[in-house]
């Protein structure tokens, strides 16, 4: 089949479309994320919300947001409140939670799980599910409205947001909440990771949201520029990803992973000729 065979079905137009909402929300985080060495915690939220769903598919939730999504963006502001003590380290708090959250859920899903297929849920629900393939108008709809939320928020406290990311001592002497914004930048990565989980797995959500990032800082280098040329990348790499799997019937999540892998590398390369020459 044609690739213009494969678009004349919905459930390929459907993820297509979610498929680049969830990049495009998750390339304006990234630029950020990187800048102020949060770039963990992404990878650490993910592992919390896999430790949720277990517990949700353990529960026989309906909807397993409905614990996902609290579970994440509290741990969220608990990662950022331990960042700022003394005690306890963020990238140990991390370390912790995605160690724990892991073995936690991986034991509910074997022990009480109903599923004859342990291995397969767990895979899925680490790299990315097929789910992505079987989306209802519904979901796409859910996906379009958060996606809009998470959009509208950052171009509303963009310069907020900017500040706090650059230098955030000079951000606090000009009267900015640091700390609000520091709250809200981590709010929309907990929204972010449980919106592209299906699409990508818990395992693979900090890549997806970090490599576009890692490769616009290459070629662009004010921050505007950055964010939209990590959103092109993103968008771009997500649609090419998806069409590669759903053509070659390869793992969505990881395939649109390594096309970000693929584009950071050739940037790389090309910087690399560039400056030998």
């Amino acid at each position: 089949m044609s690739l213009a065979d494969y678009l004349q079905y919905d459930f390929v137009r459907n993820a297509i479309i979610v498929g680049v909402l969830i990049a495009l929300c998750s390339s304006l985080l990234g630029v950020t994320l990187v800048l102020k060495r949060y770039s963990f915690i992404g990878d650490g939220l993910s592992h919390v919300a896999f430790g949720a769903m277990a517990v949700a598919t353990v529960m026989k939730l309906s909807n397993n947001n409905l614990l996902v999504f609290p579970v994440t963006l509290v741990t969220a502001v608990l990662l950022l409140k331990a960042g700022q003590k003394a005690k306890i380290k963020g990238d140990a708090a991390i370390a912790m939670l995605s160690v724990g959250s892991l073995a936690i859920g991986y034991l509910l899903m074997n022990v009480f799980s109903a599923s004859a297929n342990v291995s397969g849920d767990v895979c899925s629900t680490l790299f990315g599910s097929t789910s992505i393939l079987t989306l209802s108008v519904k979901d796409v709809v859910y996906c379009a409205v958060i996606s809009v939320v998470v959009i509208a928020v950052f171009v509303v406290f963009y310069n907020r947001i900017f500040a706090v990311t650059f230098d955030e001592n000079f951000a606090r002497a000009t009267g900015v909440h640091a700390n609000l914004y520091n709250l809200l930048i981590a709010v929309i990565i907990a929204v972010i990771v449980v919106l592209g989980m299906n699409l990508v797995g818990s395992m693979l959500i900090s890549a997806f949201i970090i490599f576009p990032a890692l490769t616009s800082m290459r070629l662009v280098q004010n921050f505007r520029g950055v964010i939209i040329c990590s959103v092109i990348i993103s968008v771009v790499c997500a649609i090419i990803g998806m069409l590669i799997a759903i053509m070659c019937g390869t793992p969505v999540g990881a395939t649109i992973v390594v096309t970000d892998i693929v584009a950071f590398l050739l940037v790389y390369a090309v910087g690399a000729v560039a400056k030998i020459g």
